[in-house]
């Protein structure tokens, strides 16, 4: 997990057998709604996989990258346009970003 104070960028939050090894998507959800609540939103840029988005409110947002490549500019654009617009509307937001492992998107 990589961290500042408004960006937490983390590995795919995971159920099932994944969960053993990956962030347990429940715990992730706890964690955000007793540390920031109602103040983050999950950026999936995982293509492979998603998951339901009712374990965070709603407050999700996925962009399709292939592991091990660059987004598209537009991807990129839509992206940055997205975080801006969360960050400025209170600056108590942050974003949790996640792709499959935590680094290669």
């Amino acid at each position: 997990v990589f961290s500042t104070d408004r960006i937490i960028a983390m590995s795919f939050p995971s159920s099932g057998k994944q969960s053993f090894y990956r962030n347990p998507i429940k715990e992730v959800a706890r964690f955000l709604d007793t540390k920031h609540p109602d103040h983050y939103k999950v950026y999936n840029l995982c293509s492979e996989k998603g998951y339901d988005p009712k374990y965070f409110h709603y407050r999700v947002e996925r962009f399709f990258i292939d592991d091990h490549n660059v987004p598209a500019l537009q991807d990129m654009l839509k992206f940055t346009g997205s975080v801006r617009e969360w960050m400025s509307q209170d600056e108590k937001n942050i974003i949790a970003i996640h792709c499959k492992g935590g680094k290669g998107r």
